[in-house]
């Protein structure tokens, strides 16, 4: 019975920004669980390498380019689905990212030189872009009067991190956005529709590193040793760390879960230092 509880078995799962670290494990993730991942990025390259490595492990997966900020593009993508499998029941937000210009750094930039566009591309990928992608695939769980929607937030969004203004603000949306969706959709839609989102501490991703690790010396920054000095599990996570947390806010196994944030960060959120 337990297990049950977790298997996703005939689940048709979309997830943005899929083939960054974080969301290529959760799809092979969602896949081991007996979801059928759906692969949405810009990158086609991409897209086909992670459609085809889900597709070695015997997952139907299917791969679509669309950027999250284009509404067209992702309604038409919302078509391809509804044609192929005729549901969605799980929309994973996983597009999002932060932008070298759009952070402070000593000697470099200072927060009133950040050029606005770069600001406002960092907040429009992270908080927009899980927006666009709630109203078109969650419109389509509003009809089938049932689906779960998990946003990925952050650290930032629970205490403002040093330099990363723009993400930080984004992320601090999206814990907002999902308590109100989680109301809305379950007052006005279906009470079979739940709304949560789950708050990654620090992993080592694409657009982070620079941050972290000094690409001259592969040691940690300073302000890489900061984190792990106030990380009590004294590690940078793994992409797999998400994946237990993710299965359950998206299975059964937390059906009576809604408009919560889980933090998935070793600790850092509990520790203050002393």
């Amino acid at each position: 019975m337990t297990a049950q509880m977790f298997d996703l078995s005939g689940k048709i799962a979309v997830v943005t920004g899929a083939t960054g670290v974080l969301c290529r494990a959760i799809c092979h993730g969602l896949a081991e669980a007996g979801a059928t991942p759906v692969v949405i990025a810009r990158d086609k390259v991409r897209i086909d390498a992670l459609v085809d490595e889900l597709s070695q492990k015997g997952s139907h997966a299917l791969g679509i380019s669309a950027d999250v900020l284009d509404k067209t593009a992702l309604q038409a993508a919302s078509s391809v689905i509804m044609d192929t499998f005729g549901r969605i029941d799980i929309l994973i937000n996983g597009a999002g990212g932060n932008r070298a210009d759009a952070t402070s750094m000593p000697g470099e930039r200072t927060f009133f030189d950040l050029p606005q566009e770069a600001f406002q591309w960092v907040f429009n990928l992270n908080f927009m872009g899980s927006i666009l992608a709630s109203q078109v695939f969650g419109e389509v769980m509003s009809k089938q009067h049932a689906g779960v929607i998990l946003n990925i937030s952050s650290m930032a969004s629970y205490q403002p991190l040093t330099r990363v203004v723009a993400y930080s603000a984004a992320k601090a949306a999206i814990n907002n956005f999902t308590h109100w969706f989680a109301v809305y959709m379950a007052k006005e839609h279906s009470t079979a529709i739940r709304v949560n989102a789950i708050a990654p501490g620090f992993f080592l991703g694409e657009q982070n590193r620079y941050l972290l690790i000094d690409q001259k010396t592969g040691q940690l920054t300073e302000r890489g040793q900061r984190i792990i000095d106030h990380t009590p599990m004294n590690r940078f996570g793994d992409a797999e760390d998400l994946i237990g947390t993710v299965i359950w806010l998206v299975s059964d196994a937390s059906r009576f879960v809604t408009g919560i944030v889980v933090p998935v960060d070793g600790g850092f959120m509990a520790y203050k230092g002393v």
